[in-house]
C-alpha cells in the first residue's frame, strides 16, 4: 500500500468516528450499522477517500498481453518497434509454440508496464499490425474498482486494524461507563495493545481485574446453565474442550494467545486484539483469511448483562468456540471471501447475512432448534427469547436475510434457521455469484495470500493438474506392474 493511500484511509477513519456529532446512533452498534453508516458517509462525502489521490490514468499498471505470430523475429521486432513508441515498458515475456489449431506458430505471452491511455494506444497499434493474427488483452475484467482497497494476503491485515473505530465511553452518556474514569482508563490501556499489535507478533496477556473476573463468572455461570437445552451440539462439545484444556472456566478470562494457538491446531483460524467495532468491511475481509478479530476488555462491572458493544464475553462465549469447529471455520471464510472488493451496497447485504447467521443463527437439530449464533450464545436473556416459541422463525435462505429488517435495540422478532452449517455455506456461496466484483479470487492457504483469477493464472492452474494427473496415473501403473 502506497502512502498516499495509508493517508488516505486515516483520513477516512478520522472522518467517519463513532460519535454522535457524525450522526452515529450511539446505542446501535452492529455490523450492519456500521456498513449502512460507511456507505452513507462516502456517498453524502465522495471526496473523503480522493485527498491526494493520483489520477488512474497518471499510474503506471502491469498489463498482460497474448499476442500469436507467424515469425517469430519480425513479430518480436515490430513490438518492440511500437512498445519504444508508446510509452510502454515491457517487463515480462514468455516465448512458446503454439498448441492451439490456428494458422500462427508462435505465441507471446507479456507483462507490460504503462499508464492506461499508453496501453491503449499500444494495443491499438499492434492490432493494425499484419505481422501479428492476433492481440488478446487478458487484463480487461481485472480492473480494480475505485476506492475499494483488500488486503492481498494476512500481513495486510495490519493495516486493516489501523481503521478501527475505537469506541470510546465518554462518547454516549448512556454508556455504563460514562462516568467512570477508573474504566475509561482502563479500556485505553488494552486499546493500546490492539493499536500496537502486528502480525506475527505474540498476543500481551491481560491481567484482568477482580471486578472483571467477577462479571466474567456470573455470565459464564449463567450460560453453562442454558447451553444444554439451547446450545447446539457443535458449541457445547467445544466449550467441554476447551474446559478440558484448562482454557475457560468460571474463574478465568481466557487470554488471546492461548485461545489462537488451539484454534489454529483445529481448524487454522487465529485471533488477532482490536480495540473496538472495526468496519464492516475490515472485519468481513479478516475472516477470509481465517482471522478474527477478537476484543480484550470485558464490560462495565454495573451492567454485566448487557453491553452497548462487542466485547471479550460476546466474542470468547460466542464466537470463539465455534470457530473451532472445521465445518462452521470454513463458512465464517467463506463470508469474509464473498465481501473482498464487494459494493458498499452489498458489503450492507453481507453484513446483515452475518447477522441473522453468525450472530443470530439458529439450526436444525432433529426435531430441536438449537442456537449457533454468537449474539445469542453470549446473552441469556435473548437466548431464551429466540426459542421461546414468541419470535417468527424461518428457514435460512439467503436472498431474503440478506434483505430482512433486523432489531439491534431489543430482542429480534425473527430468527432464520440452518439445516447445516454445510447447507448455509453452500447457500451463501451460491448467493456469493450475485454480487458483481471487478475480480475473481483465489485462497492460498500455504501462503496465506489471494491470486487474482485471470486466463494465465487459469491456463496455468489447468496445465498444473494435468501434469500431476499423469504422474498419478503413471505412479499407478507402476505399482500395478510390481504386483
Amino acid at each position: 500500500m502506497s502512502k498516499n493511500e495509508n493517508s488516505n484511509r486515516a483520513k477516512y477513519a478520522a472522518i467517519r468516528s463513532y460519535s454522535i456529532e457524525y450522526g452515529y446512533v450511539a446505542k446501535k452498534r452492529s455490523l450492519i450499522e456500521d456498513a449502512k453508516f460507511e456507505h452513507n458517509v462516502l456517498h453524502a462525502q465522495p471526496s473523503i477517500e480522493k485527498y491526494d489521490n493520483d489520477h488512474e490514468d497518471d499510474k503506471d499498471l502491469i498489463h498482460k498481453l497474448m499476442i500469436s505470430l507467424d515469425n517469430q523475429i519480425d513479430g518480436i521486432k515490430i513490438i518492440v518497434d511500437k512498445l519504444k513508441n508508446s510509452g510502454c515498458f515491457l517487463d515480462h515475456i514468455e516465448s512458446r509454440p503454439t498448441k492451439k489449431k490456428r494458422s500462427s506458430t508462435y505465441e507471446l505471452y507479456l507483462e507490460i508496464k504503462a499508464k492506461n491511455k499508453n496501453f491503449a494506444y499500444l494495443v491499438d497499434k499492434l492490432k493494425e499490425s499484419s505481422f501479428l493474427s492476433n492481440v488478446l488483452v487478458l487484463d480487461d475484467e481485472i480492473k480494480f474498482e475505485e476506492n475499494i482497497w483488500i488486503p492481498f494476503n494476512i500481513w495486510e491485515l495490519d493495516n486493516c486494524t489501523h481503521l478501527n473505530i475505537k469506541y470510546e465511553p465518554d462518547i454516549d452518556s448512556r454508556h455504563p461507563g460514562f462516568s467512570d474514569m477508573e474504566y475509561r482508563k482502563r479500556r485505553q490501556e488494552i486499546a493500546d495493545i490492539a493499536f500496537s499489535f502486528k502480525h506475527g507478533d505474540r498476543i500481551p496477556v491481560v491481567k484482568y481485574t477482580n471486578d472483571e473476573l467477577k462479571t466474567w463468572n456470573l455470565i459464564y455461570t449463567e450460560l453453562m446453565e442454558l447451553y444444554p437445552t439451547h446450545a447446539c451440539k457443535e458449541h457445547i462439545e467445544a466449550i467441554k474442550n476447551l474446559e478440558k484444556h484448562g482454557l475457560y472456566g468460571p474463574n478465568i478470562i481466557p487470554q488471546l494467545e492461548d485461545v489462537s494457538n488451539f484454534l489454529k491446531k483445529r481448524s487454522g483460524f487465529q485471533l488477532r486484539p482490536v480495540a473496538g467495532l472495526l468496519s464492516s468491511r475490515d472485519f468481513l475481509a479478516s475472516l477470509a483469511f481465517r482471522v478474527f478479530q477478537c476484543t480484550q476488555y470485558i464490560r462495565h462491572c454495573s451492567s454485566p448483562l448487557h453491553s452497548p458493544e462487542p466485547d471479550c464475553v460476546h466474542e470468547l462465549l460466542g464466537h470463539v468456540p465455534l470457530l473451532s469447529n472445521p465445518k462452521f471455520a470454513e463458512f465464517s471464510q467463506v463470508i469474509g471471501l464473498c465481501s473482498l472488493g464487494a459494493s458498499d451496497e452489498d458489503i450492507i447485504k453481507l453484513s446483515t447475512l452475518y447477522w441473522f447467521t453468525i450472530e443470530f443463527g439458529l439450526c436444525q437439530e432433529g426435531k430441536q432448534i438449537r442456537a449457533y449464533g454468537a449474539g445469542l450464545l453470549s446473552a441469556f436473556g435473548e437466548l431464551k427469547h429466540s426459542l421461546s416459541g414468541v419470535p417468527q422463525l424461518k428457514n435460512f435462505e439467503p436472498f431474503s436475510a440478506s434483505i430482512q429488517e433486523y432489531q439491534d435495540e431489543d430482542y429480534q422478532p425473527l430468527y432464520f434457521i440452518a439445516s447445516s452449517f454445510e447447507d448455509v455455506k453452500q447457500k451463501v456461496k451460491q448467493f456469493s455469484k450475485s454480487i458483481q466484483r471487478p475480480y475473481k479470487l483465489k485462497y492460498d492457504p500455504y501462503t496465506q495470500s489471494l491470486k487474482v483469477i485471470d486466463k494465465t493464472f487459469i491456463i496455468t492452474e489447468i496445465k498444473k493438474e494435468i501434469n500431476d494427473g499423469f504422474d498419478e496415473i503413471l505412479e499407478t501403473i507402476d505399482n500395478l506392474s510390481i504386483l
